[in-house]
């Protein structure tokens, strides 16, 4: 398949057939306009230009790079929907973060912690559990960096809370690398921006029935 030329602003297409779009997104794009004519700028925008009617199915943090699943028609965006909400949708991310977590096995790990919405500080999110909701990642080392005291990971959200992966690795004492709201300032200085990169979704074809994986490889 030959692959679309990028958006503005180098969003690169990754899929597109009559029925979904699979787009890269850079980090610090918003995926849905904000409040406010300077927060008019986001990825869907910039999809309905070239693909008029292209609906979100789901977001990243405007911090977060990596892959986003969009609809060409309503019926699709019904039914991948649906499939995010019975965890059908399997996604995977790269980060990098703070100091040296797990061996060199490859296990997988969980971070068992239930979130809930910082109300006095929206729009953080933390742990707490007596009001927070079920959340759990799962987790693996992929590199160590020992001069640099940080640690690669693959990550894997079982459940979707907002914030989960940045919450979870802070809560666990490794932020991410270049994490505004959850690192402390050391940490934040490390990288210009979240070291935390959307690497692969999974899924059926809404329509078709047929299994799709797509993988985008981290720009740090």
């Amino acid at each position: 398949m030959t692959l679309p030329e990028p958006l503005a602003g180098g969003v690169q297409p990754v899929y597109e057939d009559d029925d979904l779009l699979v787009l890269c997104k850079p980090s610090g794009l918003l995926c849905v306009p904000g409040r406010g004519p300077d927060k008019q700028d986001c990825l869907s925008a910039r999809a309905q230009q070239r693909w008029p009617g292209a609906l979100i199915v789901h977001r990243l943090d405007q911090a977060t790079s990596g892959l986003v699943l969009m609809a060409r028609h309503i019926d699709a965006q019904r039914r991948l929907g649906h499939a995010f909400a019975e965890r059908q949708v399997h996604k995977r991310y790269q980060a990098v973060v703070q100091g040296q977590l797990g061996g060199n096995d490859g296990a997988w790990h969980d971070i068992d912690l239930p979130i809930a919405a910082d109300w006095a500080r929206r729009p953080l999110r933390v742990i707490d559990h007596a009001l927070g909701k079920p959340s759990l990642t799962r987790w693996r080392a992929l590199a160590h960096d020992t001069a640099a005291r940080t640690t690669r990971l693959e990550l894997e959200p079982v459940t979707g809370r907002t914030h989960q992966l940045r919450v979870h690795l802070a809560a666990i004492g490794h932020a991410i690398l270049g994490d505004a709201l959850y690192a402390d300032a050391a940490t934040q200085a490390q990288a210009p921006r979240l070291l935390l990169h959307a690497s692969q979704l999974a899924f059926m074809h809404p329509m078709t029935g047929a299994p799709i994986t797509l993988e985008s490889a981290s720009d740090f």
